[in-house]
Order: C-alpha cells, then structure tokens, then sequence
C-alpha cells in the first residue's frame, strides 16, 4: 500500500474515532439532565453507568461477530446505532427519552470499539500499532472536550432554528456521524482471516491468562477514572467555589483539552520511549492528581489537578489494547472484545461515586476513583512479571 493510498484509508477510519468520541458527551449531559430534572447524584449518574452497562452485554457478542461479518461491516453497524442515539434527544429530555438515548449510544460505542480498534491493525504495521490508537484516542478526544463548550453554547445562546439549549450537542453530532458512514462504506480495507477463537467459550477462556487478566482489569479502571472524571469535575465546582453549571462546565473541558494534548503527543513519544515508562508515569501523574483533588479548594489547583488526570490518562488504554492485541495476535477479534469489555468499569465506577457522594460529598467520588489509580500503578509493575 502506497503512503497515499494509505492516507486515503486512514482519513476516514479517523473520522470514525472521532465518531467514538461521541460517547463521553454523556458527562456533561448528564449534569444538564441532573440540574433539568432535578436529580439526586445517584440518580443522574446512572446516566453513564447505562451508557456503559452495554460494554459488558455487547463486547465478546461483536468480536464473535466481526468473525461473520468483517471489521469495517461492524464498525459501520456501530455508527448507524450511534447516529440513532443522537436523533433521540431532540425529541425531548424526559429521564425515561434520555436513558433510552444513552442506551443505544453505549451500545452503539461498545461495538465501535470493539471492531474499529482491531481494524487500525489491518491498516499500519505492528510496531506502529500503540502509537496509531494513540492517535486515534487523539481524534476521539476532539470530540470529547468539543462537547461540553457546543452544550454551553446552546444553553447560554438563544437559538431559535432549533430551540433546543444544550441539546443542540446531539443534532450536530449526528450529521457527524452520517458523513462517517457514507466515507467509510467507500472506503476499501483489506481484512485479515477470522481468528481462530471464534465463539464466546474460547472468548471468555483468555480470561484465563494472566496477562489478558491484569489488561481487562486495567482497561476497567481506565475507563472509570475517565468517566469518573468527566461527570465529577463540574460538581467539584459547584461544590467547592459555588459555581452554576455552566460556568462549572468547563471543567469538563479542561479535562479532555489535557487529554487531547496527552493523546497527540503520546502519539509520538511511544515511537522513541518504551511503553511501560510511559504507562508508568502517567499513572503516577493521575495518582498524585487524585490526591491533590481531597485538598484542593482554589479555581486554580482544581483545574491543576484535573488537568493532570486528563494527561495522565489520556495513553493508559492504547497501551493496555496494544499489548493485548499483540500478545495474541491469531485471537485478535477476541481479544478486543474482552477489553472493551473492561470499559463495563464506565458502570461500575459512576455507580459507586454516585452513592460515594450522597453520603460525603464528592470526596466520596474521588476516593472511589483512587482505588482505579492505585491499581494503574501497580499494574506497571506486574506487566512484565505475567507475560
């Protein structure tokens, strides 16, 4: 494959991961929803934890269906979903409308992530493997902290065309995700052979090896811390400084803006630095973040530290995935479907965080998203003990 003919495949597989970032507009409005409806933080986190329920119901079922259908027919499967997902907010914003919404938006991300990340693979060699997921996360990223300044802008705005405040976040992105499919369905990718573990009992028994263990139980604190993050940020400020929520919101993209910036240039760092360094420090940098958010009661520190976390965090999963891939890589449909099982933290994590904050605030929220970066820690340390 020439360079050009390269880009012209990569281009559009690019949009798709920015289309994947769709999925963490759920932070953001969920708080809108809370504040809308007037929730209690137990409640209106259940919001992403449905998101992200679908993860675990929907993972392995895909990587046993890219063996059927192929990679790219999946990944435009999951956008179709996702661009369903989005139409169904501009009908309204009732709980019941919103948790359906969320509902298809989680599975629609679990089948994008499952089959567009294993497909990067057909594109790049192997040693330009993390790094190019690390792009992708760079993309997706984009879209990520776009979200909260498009809701804010649609709450604050008058905007009489739609008259739909923060809601105009779904439109957008849902015309987005059309032109994602009409660019990917013409685009000609080459597949590998299906693998060789192709239904759910040969998928689960990888569990069984310690390394795709330790991976799954990374990729779940990942995804909690992000999740996590995302959703807990705003309420900092609200809870801290006496921000409204859409001054507070920003928060949510400073978060992500950091991500991004981790994202682009982790890109290029894991070209020149060994992955378990890098995966190493930036665990270290969410850890003392964390740490830094129970004392932390100034505009300044707060975003500091947030800033931190979205850095630290923004490389942790394109180098567990990576890994993964590579340490089986005749079972790679399968092993993509276990780890973005793993992102079935994005449920657990808010869940606990929620009723974590009822009782003491969101010190609770932070304390719960520790333990996450405590594991990452230590994990660093395990990576090379269970290959």
């Amino acid at each position: 494959m020439t360079k050009k003919n390269s880009l012209a495949v990569l281009l559009p597989v690019m949009l798709c991961f920015f289309t994947m970032g769709f999925v963490d507009l759920v932070g953001i409005a969920s708080n809108y929803v809370q504040k809308d409806l007037g929730l209690s933080d137990a409640k209106a986190n259940m919001m992403p934890s449905l998101v992200f329920f679908w993860f675990l119901i929907f993972s392995v079922p895909t990587g046993v269906l890219m063996n059927r259908i192929g990679r790219k027919k999946t990944v435009l499967l999951s956008i179709i979903v996702t661009a369903v997902s989005l139409l169904l907010p501009i009908f309204g914003n009732s709980y019941p409308l919103m948790l359906i919404s969320f509902s298809l938006l989680g599975i629609g991300n679990a089948l994008m992530q499952t089959s567009l990340n294993p497909l990067i693979s057909n594109i790049v060699n192997p040693d330009r493997l993390a790094s190019t997921l690390t792009f992708g996360q760079f993309v997706k990223a984009i879209a990520s902290f776009l979200a909260p300044y498009i809701a804010i802008w649609g709450a604050v705005q008058a905007i009489p065309s739609f008259g739909l405040g923060w809601r105009v976040l779904f439109p957008i992105y849902m015309v987005i995700a059309v032109i994602a499919i009409f660019a990917l369905s013409s685009t000609k990718i080459e597949e590998e052979k299906s693998d060789s573990a192709s239904g759910f009992k040969e998928c689960f028994s990888l569990l069984g090896r310690p390394f795709i263990l330790l991976c799954f139980l990374g990729i779940m604190c990942h995804v909690g811390i992000d999740v996590g993050t995302n959703t807990t940020a705003p309420k900092l400020l609200m809870e801290r400084l006496g921000y409204t929520l859409d001054a507070a919101a920003v928060a949510t993209s400073v978060y992500f803006i950091f991500r991004t910036i981790g994202c682009f240039s982790g890109s290029f760092i894991l070209r020149v630095m060994n992955p378990k360094v890098f995966f190493g420090i930036s665990a270290a940098m969410i850890l003392a973040a964390m740490g830094g958010l129970f004392v932390a009661d100034t505009k300044i520190l707060l975003y500091a530290c947030i800033a931190l976390i979205g850095f630290g965090n923004s490389n942790i999963f394109s180098i567990i995935f990576s890994q993964a891939l590579l340490n089986e890589p005749e079972q790679k449909n399968a092993v993509s479907g276990l780890m973005i099982m793993g992102l079935f933290g994005g449920t657990i994590f808010p869940l606990a965080m929620g009723y974590a904050a009822d009782m003491m605030g969101q010190n609770g929220s932070v304390a719960v998203m520790t333990v996450g970066a405590i594991y990452l820690m230590v994990y660093t340390f395990l990576i090379k003990k269970a290959r």
